[in-house]
């Protein structure tokens, strides 16, 4: 009996170490995670990790075309014989207005063109031997915006015949002819870019905001890239409120036309539902300076902002909410999400299809019951992800122009698969049917 404290002793010291040798164990085979330890001490401040970078930088080739394809678009008087260069490169015009949600092209011109930085997803190559992929400076949607908007106009023509000079100048090219055009970039982020001659360069990589325009033939998420509209409304970079929640005031804002075409029919529908609520702002309005001015001062208000669809399955709303860190209330059923191979849009944004939206009083039940906790995790969250939507030049480490190449880059796989099964396949029809 006397040595039995002793014999306890030993048990216990036994029992130690079998612990620690479990604990040792299950951390070299990785079936122990601190961070789901840790998860519940972070959620108040959840922030979601960024994308990371490319191993090294894209190799892109971008075609000489005249200053009228492009940037003398942008200027009443420019002259085709001034090369575009980096330090000819005209800023992008502060009266443009909404045109700047059509903007990409552009922002994608200026990267190839900007020779300093070591943080890039993308250098331009002056060899086109040497190139994954090729750019055309083609603005096709300022083009539509300038020459084509009423699509009647006869202004119109001055649209189709820069198509027209786009393709004969593709046709002529040995890169184009050499891969059809697969690895080729042609920016038509409004939904009515180069809408006379797509058929004709359908093979290449489009960058557009969505689908809502184009057959499944011409355009699809597994050849093309899906870019975010530029906002309009200006950044909230100052967003340190102490407490966001409390401080916004308005359960749920929109502001826009609420007759539309399309898709965009559920915006005169919504309007009936959401009237009558006191903390539901709704308004119909006509874009303008004043108007974008407001929006900007009323999203900051407000802790979710309304996306229902436009003509189209997307608008520039959603990515105005987004730099506004204003929770995203998608409503749209056949939408497609920028960079969403690299962004978890849930952990941001709520989404609701038009058939719930449209039950009375459905959606604002809904946002009403939305957890304090989990809102400012979601606003923490836009604030975390807010960056990969911004477009400037310089452009900056995963700003939204260095995340577009960076999807140019996913896309190039299939480009070269199809390009590769092109040239030895015989049987066309035993091709289309396996791809």
């Amino acid at each position: 009996m006397k040595n039995l404290p002793s014999m306890r002793g030993k048990a216990m010291m036994t029992l130690t170490l079998l612990i620690g040798l479990l604990v040792t164990y299950t951390l070299l085979i990785g079936t122990f995670d601190f961070r789901l330890q840790i998860a519940p001490l972070l959620q108040s401040k959840s922030i979601a990790l960024p994308p990371c970078r490319s191993l090294s930088p894209l190799k892109v080739y971008m075609y000489d075309l005249p200053r009228r394809f492009n940037v003398g678009m942008l200027q009443r008087q420019s002259s085709d014989k001034t090369p575009v260069t980096e330090s000819t490169l005209p800023p992008w015009p502060f009266t443009s207005g909404l045109g700047k949600q059509h903007s990409v092209e552009y922002w994608m011109l200026a990267s190839l063109l900007y020779s300093g930085g070591d943080d890039r997803e993308v250098i331009r190559v002056l060899d086109p031997e040497t190139a994954d992929a090729f750019f055309v400076p083609f603005f096709s949607s300022t083009s539509f915006n300038r020459h084509g908007l009423n699509m009647t106009d006869p202004e119109t023509d001055i649209d189709k015949q820069l198509q027209i000079d786009v393709v004969n100048f593709l046709k002529k090219s040995k890169y184009w002819l050499r891969s059809e055009g697969r690895n080729h970039v042609i920016p038509m982020q409004h939904p009515n870019a180069f809408r006379f001659l797509r058929g004709q360069v359908n093979a290449s990589i489009f960058v557009v905001v969505d689908f809502g325009r184009y057959p499944r033939r011409l355009s699809n998420l597994r050849k093309d890239v899906v870019a975010p509209y530029v906002h309009v409304v200006d950044s909230y970079t100052d967003d340190e409120t102490p407490n966001p929640f409390e401080s916004r005031n308005i359960l749920l804002f929109f502001r826009g036309r609420t007759v539309r075409k399309d898709e965009g029919i559920v915006r005169a529908k919504l309007a009936k539902i959401l009237s009558g609520f006191d903390d539901v702002l709704y308004e119909n309005s006509i874009a303008s300076e004043e108007g974008i001015k407001s929006s900007s001062i009323d999203m900051r208000s407000s802790k979710f902002c309304l996306h229902p669809a436009g003509d189209t399955p997307s608008s520039c709303r959603l990515f105005d909410a987004i730099v506004s860190h204003c929770v995203p209330v998608i409503v749209s059923d056949h939408i497609e999400l920028p960079y969403e191979d690299e962004i978890d849009y849930s952990q941001f944004s709520i989404f609701f299809s038009v058939e719930e939206a449209l039950k009375p009083s459905y959606m604002v039940k809904r946002l009403r019951h939305v957890p304090k906790e989990k809102w400012v995790e979601m606003w923490w969250h836009l604030k975390a992800i807010s960056h990969h939507f911004e477009f400037q030049h310089p452009s900056r480490k995963e700003d939204g122009v260095n995340m577009l190449w960076r999807q140019v880059r996913h896309k190039l796989p299939a480009a070269n698969l199809a390009l590769h099964r092109s040239r030895r396949v015989k049987v066309p029809d035993w091709r289309d049917r396996w791809r």
